[in-house]
């Protein structure tokens, strides 16, 4: 499948260099803050849509990067063989379990009863360790118009609801290269022979802020608008660190971020925060269940502190 071309016989846009994803850029940027007398309410709830029988933990790392990222309020959609336990092993939760498919994947007739969350979640997170990827996007399909609302946080087989749809409402995809060939038809070589290109072209078909990660992850917007980030450590290519990733976009969404505002910051605390467990450990070896423990303190030394909620900031020039 080639990348989308212009309509009308237009020139392509082409949008400059992609500019450096930077503490110093957030540093200007700053996530929206809450007063101190703020409740839970003002920080926003996300929604986890997430795991499967085999992968339980997708779900568990997920929304403890949407907690770590100051998310106020969290509710966990997971299979119902697994609810229990993932309740047990976050008190913080509300867990909703949920009917799957003899395949594995999560049944639609189940969306009716999230419905009712439409009009109170920020932010959704959903599709980290999903099974059965035909049943999976009939679910996100339907689950979608529920919250037209929220800014949707699409992982792993929920992204494939991007072959059939341009998103009218504000999404973040986080693919990786084989993640990005399969959505595309494109090979893995060619995504990663020209990233930057690759991440402009299919955000602006799909109307999605995309982060396109690998060793140096590109963030774009469907204007083209893109950021650059150099930043990665080997030790974070390992099992649940995508999981982390989409959970911490989703957290920072929930708190008021933008698309973009809300990928930035997680892209580069995902980062830093397998830098600083690298520093603890080594290369390799630390685990992806201890990279959101990492975050609060992160936020904090990014500073300075941000603004009041509201809408979200612009990108500084």
């Amino acid at each position: 499948m080639k990348p989308p071309s212009p309509a009308n016989g237009e020139k392509p846009h082409r949008p400059g260099r992609p500019r450096a994803l930077t503490e110093e850029l957030l540093a200007r940027w700053p996530l929206p803050e809450t007063a101190r007398d703020a409740d839970k309410e003002d920080r926003g709830q996300v929604l986890v849509v997430a795991g499967s029988q085999e992968m339980p933990g997708a779900a568990l790392l997920a929304a403890t990067a949407a907690l770590r990222a100051g998310a106020g309020k969290l509710i966990i959609a997971a299979p119902e063989q697994v609810a229990q336990g993932l309740a047990l092993a976050i008190p913080e939760a509300r867990v909703i379990g949920l009917a799957t498919t003899r395949t594995g994947g999560f049944s639609t007739r189940d969306c009716d009863r999230l419905a009712p969350l439409g009009e109170r979640v920020s932010a959704v997170v959903l599709g980290p360790g999903m099974q059965d990827e035909a049943h999976s996007v009939a679910f996100v399909g339907a689950l979608l118009p529920l919250f037209r609302q929220s800014t949707v946080v699409l992982d792993a087989f929920a992204m494939s609801i991007a072959g059939l749809q341009t998103f009218e409402q504000p999404v973040v995809m986080t693919p990786h290269a084989g993640e990005m060939a399969h959505l595309t038809g494109l090979t893995k070589e060619a995504v990663q022979a020209d990233a930057l290109a690759t991440a402009r072209a299919w955000a602006a078909r799909w109307g999605a802020c995309v982060a396109l990660k690998g060793a140096t992850t590109f963030v774009a917007q469907p204007d083209g608008a893109t950021l650059r980030f150099d930043g990665g450590t080997p030790g974070l290519a390992t099992s649940g660190s995508g999981d982390t990733l989409a959970g911490l976009i989703g957290g920072l969404a929930a708190r008021g971020a933008g698309p973009l505002h809300a990928c930035a910051w997680g892209v580069l605390l995902h980062a830093r925060a397998g830098a600083a467990l690298a520093e603890a450990h080594g290369t390799l070896g630390y685990l992806a269940r201890e990279i959101p423990g990492q975050v609060p303190a992160l936020i904090h030394a990014l500073g300075p502190r941000g603004t009041a909620r509201g809408k979200p900031p612009a990108m500084p020039r």
